[in-house]
């Protein structure tokens, strides 16, 4: 079912940003910082696949998938971010 797909990419999210938070290194960041954002991208397909078929009020549905669109810009951001710091600490 389309619910339980939302729900495993959503719980991923969370896990995975909750590693990402505990990782070793820089690039190690920014690796499972990655997996948060095809997460969250899965997500919002799913949410996507739901708004299309009418599973949910579509007001709902619309709110969810902002909210997961906000969340991937956060993630995309974060690790432009982590990149860049990793590029300025590599150049001293």
């Amino acid at each position: 079912m389309i619910s339980d797909q939302v729900i495993r990419s959503g719980c991923s999210i969370g896990a995975n940003y909750r590693a990402a938070c505990r990782s070793k290194s820089r690039k190690d960041f920014i690796n499972k910082l990655k997996i948060v954002e095809e997460e969250t991208d899965e997500t919002l397909y799913w949410l996507e696949m739901i708004e299309k078929d009418n599973l949910v009020d579509p007001v709902r549905i619309r709110q969810l998938k902002q909210d997961t669109e906000s969340l991937l810009s956060i993630f995309v951001a974060s690790i432009k971010t982590a990149r860049k710091n990793l590029d300025s600490k590599a150049k001293t």
